[in-house]
């Protein structure tokens, strides 16, 4: 599952960044990498951006950069 698809309330961890390059690097600049767990805050009224809280921050993401970010869920 990639955190595009996550839902709103749930917390899930980062298992792997895809992509290369400038973008996978600056996701990771983000603070994003593997096992950081991240909070699925809210999603705008369009559905994108959709904003997150992680390493105790607000990060807003588009969609299309978060499909490259391959999460699961925590309980």
């Amino acid at each position: 599952m990639t955190l595009k698809d996550a839902k709103v309330g749930k917390i899930y961890k980062v298992l792997k960044i895809h992509g290369h390059g400038p973008l996978k690097r600056r996701i990771m600049d983000m603070g994003i990498t593997r096992g950081t767990p991240i909070f699925v805050r809210k999603v705008a009224p369009l559905g994108d951006p959709v904003q997150f809280n992680i390493r105790n921050y607000e990060l807003s993401l588009r969609r299309e950069d978060s499909s490259l970010i391959e999460v699961e869920e925590l309980n």
